[in-house]
């Protein structure tokens, strides 16, 4: 199990933190790591990439058709004879 150090903790935090764990009949170390055990629960990582992300929030906007040109041959390369 890992173990963390938290510096420069302001006091009001400290003393707010040992109060929860007090009303709880918990350690403030235990607090800390239940709060931090469950905030990943309370703010989810989507569960796609970034894209599906941006997709899914522009989705009710509807879409737009893009006039793509058609493709050319490649021009000849340079020679340098």
């Amino acid at each position: 199990m890992a173990s963390i150090t938290i510096w420069n903790l302001d006091d009001k935090i400290k003393q707010k933190l040992q109060a929860r764990a007090a009303e709880n009949n918990r350690s403030m170390e235990e607090e800390a790591g239940l709060i931090l055990y469950q905030a990943p629960a309370e703010d989810p990582l989507p569960e796609k990439g970034l894209g599906t992300a941006i997709h899914r929030m522009f989705q009710t906007a509807g879409g737009i058709e893009l006039d793509i040109p058609s493709r050319q041959s490649m021009r000849e390369p340079p020679r340098f004879d």
